[in-house]
């Protein structure tokens, strides 16, 4: 038996992993670049967020805007305390951060890399660079599979696992197999503030903020980054992710709200502000804040609320309080444009789930075929949940060659 693996990505390469050698069995994996798991290099920061701590399933489920139903099938029979024991039995201590984010002890992607390659090789998988598939032809029980250098290769079994595609035209060769798809679109980016002066606070953090879409129902909460372009963090990139299609249909002009104060109310915080200017009156209202806001952006939100570098609390004009406390829990950004989370790039998009058997991974429409990873219409928010799908459903496929 001959397989075929499609794209030496997370789950490419996790599939050959797990498929053990057998004597009249061949597996070949097919990378069109000159390199194997760029994305699990890069990610985290070349850390390599392998999963998340979350071991309830149906809390897990939730962390997912697309493919809930499918992801039901597959989660639970690889979750993340299967990866967690897969990579640890094979040499690889796994650590969670404070978050639940989830890295190897090492700190190092490579860690992450060399063990599963290790693995694919002890399986003997045969792998080949610079082989971008045009043309997949079903012939009879088999399949030939055609690369733009002009080769071929017949296969039994085909694998794709060849990530999202950023546009809708990359799916041409799988729309010839009889296969639909969702159109892509980018699902975790960061929000574009072109000339906003916030900008010049590049670098600057917050640990808890909100982050919501004006007119939509998409809120999170968690660290936001004040990058030379606009906003970024975890809260944003989550936040683009549960509003990746929405935003997209607005063109990526929209409003974002941001409450500074995490989940600070209103009377929380005009109480706090009473306390101030009765108890610390004759405190300069620009020396410190008491709610852990880096000074750089205390400095801007006190200048934007027209608060001049010398005013003390108790001589604070009420509009000026009015203004702050807008700008604390309601800070409002007219958003043009995004720049894609390179790191972490996913898409929201991909083949249609109604046409995969969840449990083996195999095309309902094409028997013989199987999908693996991105190229479904499943992504998570950004902590460790897109390779966790990766993990998975490789895993799954490879249970039909145990």
């Amino acid at each position: 038996m001959r397989i075929a693996i499609i794209g030496a990505g997370a789950a490419g390469c996790f599939a050959a992993a797990n498929i053990p050698y057998q004597s009249g069995r061949e597996v070949a994996l097919f990378e069109k670049t000159a390199r194997v798991l760029q994305k699990v290099k890069i990610s985290g920061g070349g850390r390599c967020n392998v999963t998340h701590q979350l071991f309830d399933i149906p809390e897990l489920l939730k962390k997912y805007p697309r493919g809930k139903n499918f992801l039901k099938k597959t989660l639970y029979q690889f979750t993340p305390r299967h990866t967690i024991d897969w990579f640890e039995s094979r040499g690889v201590k796994i650590k969670a951060e404070s978050d639940g984010r989830m890295f190897p002890v090492t700190d190092s992607s490579q860690s992450i890399i060399d063990c599963i390659w290790s693995a694919l090789q002890r399986n003997k998988t045969m792998v080949y660079y610079h082989k971008a598939v045009e043309k997949i032809e079903k012939q009879q029980e088999q399949f030939k599979l055609y690369f733009s250098d002009k080769t071929a290769y017949v296969a039994d079994k085909v694998l794709i696992t060849c990530g999202g595609f950023p546009k809708a035209e990359h799916y041409d060769w799988l729309l010839q197999l009889g296969h639909s798809f969702k159109t892509p679109v980018p699902s975790l980016f960061t929000f574009n503030l072109p000339k906003h002066p916030i900008t010049e606070l590049m670098g600057v953090s917050v640990a808890h903020a909100n982050v919501k879409i004006l007119n939509t129902k998409i809120s999170e909460e968690g660290p936001v980054l004040i990058t030379h372009w606009g906003l970024s963090g975890p809260a944003v990139l989550r936040t683009s992710a549960w509003g990746a299609r929405e935003i997209h249909e607005l063109n990526y002009h929209f409003k974002a709200r941001i409450n500074w104060m995490g989940d600070v109310t209103e009377n929380e915080l005009k109480e706090r502000i009473n306390d101030k200017r009765k108890y610390e009156g004759r405190t300069f209202v620009n020396d410190r804040n008491d709610w852990n806001l880096p000074r750089r952006l205390w400095e801007f939100l006190l200048k934007e609320a027209g608060i001049e570098d010398r005013v003390r609390w108790g001589d604070m004009k009420v509009n000026q309080q009015n203004n702050l406390m807008e700008l604390l829990l309601r800070h409002t950004f007219e958003v043009q444009g995004k720049t894609t989370y390179k790191e972490e790039f996913v898409t929201s998009g991909g083949i249609e789930l109604s046409e995969v058997h969840p449990e083996t991974m195999e095309s309902k429409r094409v028997p013989g075929l199987y999908f693996a990873g991105e190229i479904l219409n499943v992504d998570g928010i950004t902590g460790g949940f897109n390779f966790q799908h990766a993990w998975s459903s490789a895993w799954h496929f490879a249970q039909n060659f145990q």
